[in-house]
């Protein structure tokens, strides 16, 4: 889910604590439900929303190792899809503020808003101008307000991404930028769906997310050049779980199972520090870091047998980082689905990992197109590459899964959205180490 999720938290008086810096309120997304806000603070509601649930009798449901879970109970009644009166009156004003036109005109009890489902880091909404709200000039008519969430790299990274978004839609590589403040952006609507887990394996669609990260990877940003972000968010991760401390029953019962990893040492063993991943060679680009079916929208207004009918989204972990990391995380992707509606919003299912041929198939289509016309000298050589590459990706694949374990965690203190966050991570941690199996094998020197 797993790109920065932002470091938000509320207060209990309201403000704004000085370790969570910039944010309100993208990995399913969803309307928030304060979990564990720092442990017994109970949030703004004028800043984070809150889901309002009814607690019908019903049987308690499981958590993710089948065990009955106090924290899925909470959600035995799904997702939360509406709107709360607070988020709505702030809508509407930075859509007043930052939209031109009709936006200045518009009543409030005329202003649309709707949840969007595809986040895990911030929540979305669709903002709209009635139909019987005349447009005055070349206004868009609607937006998508991106509320930012539990972002956890901090203030920096909320503006890196923002001259980052705004870059990449100059070059009409994502959507506009219609407005930037400190809690959130509004965007550009684009009348798309989000891929849903199954398409990532259809042999098309496949090959054109291929040549789409192929392309991000062949640009050149005005960025650091250092492959810093991979590891050291990491190891900020680790230093915060390091200093969690859960209340609630469910959650401490969770934690201390992961707790049982010895994530630290497992750390040292999988980190530029020691052999393995520093034994694997894989070229610095310019990567997402988080090409997840819900980062990619299957845009409405292209014909069906188009190559370019895909578009990447949402860049908030975007990076100078190694390539094997961005297509080798995109690979676990294809095994969690984060729009199950039940607790604990995701399934996963391993065997759905791309088997050889897939992977195959999708590094074809990628290196056909960072070369070009070159092509190989001989197919033996094209097979080496083809090979190494294979090697590469699965390998970093076990950093997708330490990463991402890591980042859920952390979530399941501060964010607000709806999602099972320490069921998460004991998914990708369980992988992580089946994965460790097969390829954690350094090669002699």
């Amino acid at each position: 889910m797993q790109s920065g999720h932002h470091l938000f938290e509320s207060a209990s008086d309201g403000s704004l604590s000085n370790s969570a810096a910039t944010a309100c309120g993208n990995r399913t997304a969803l309307t928030a439900k304060a979990t564990d806000a720092f442990e017994g603070k109970t949030g703004d509601s004028s800043r984070c929303q809150t889901a309002r649930l009814d607690y019908l009798k019903a049987p308690s449901p499981k958590g993710g190792n089948g065990e009955d879970d106090s924290e899925a109970e909470s959600y035995k009644d799904g997702r939360t899809e509406e709107v709360d009166r607070m988020t709505k009156v702030r809508a509407y004003a930075w859509c007043r503020e930052y939209l031109s036109g009709s936006w200045k005109l518009v009543f409030e009890h005329d202003f649309q808003i709707s949840v969007i489902s595809g986040g895990l880091s911030n929540l979305l909404y669709l903002c709209s101008l009635p139909d019987h709200v005349q447009s005055v000039g070349d206004e868009p008519r609607q937006v998508l307000l991106r509320i930012y969430g539990a972002i956890l790299q901090g203030v920096d990274s909320v503006v890196l991404e923002s001259v980052m978004f705004a870059i990449l839609a100059e070059r009409a590589l994502g959507p506009r930028l219609f407005g930037i403040f400190p809690e959130g952006r509004l965007e550009q609507y684009l009348p798309s769906n989000r891929l849903l887990t199954e398409q990532l394996r259809i042999p098309d669609i496949s090959a054109e997310i291929a040549v789409k990260m192929s392309r991000f990877h062949g640009m050149s940003m005005p960025f650091n050049k250092e492959p810093k972000w991979l590891f050291g968010t990491i190891e900020r991760y680790m230093q915060q779980i390091l200093k969690l401390k859960f209340t609630r029953e469910a959650h401490v019962k969770k934690f201390n199972r992961l707790m049982n990893y010895n994530l630290p040492e497992e750390l040292k063993s999988l980190s530029h520090h020691r052999k393995l991943l520093e034994s694997t060679p894989s070229p610095v680009v310019f990567c997402h870091n988080d090409v997840q079916e819900g980062n990619i929208l299957m845009l409405e207004d292209r014909d069906p047998s188009s190559k370019e009918k895909l578009m990447l989204i949402d860049f908030e972990y975007s990076s100078y980082n190694y390539r094997g990391f961005d297509i080798g995380n995109h690979f676990c992707e294809w095994a969690f689905d984060y729009t199950y509606n039940q607790w604990p919003f995701f399934k996963a299912n391993l065997e759905n990992y791309p088997n050889r041929q897939q992977q195959l198939h999708f590094i074809r289509h990628y290196l056909s197109e960072s070369n070009g016309n070159a092509g190989y000298s001989s197919q033996e050589d094209q097979s080496k590459i083809e090979e190494e590459m294979i090697m590469e990706t699965n390998r970093f694949a076990l950093a997708s899964h330490f990463l991402w374990g890591l980042w859920s965690i952390v979530q399941a203190k501060l964010s607000t959205i709806e999602f099972g966050y320490m069921d998460y991570a004991q998914c990708r941690f369980d992988a992580y180490f089946k994965q460790k199996k097969y390829y954690s094998t350094v090669p002699n020197s």
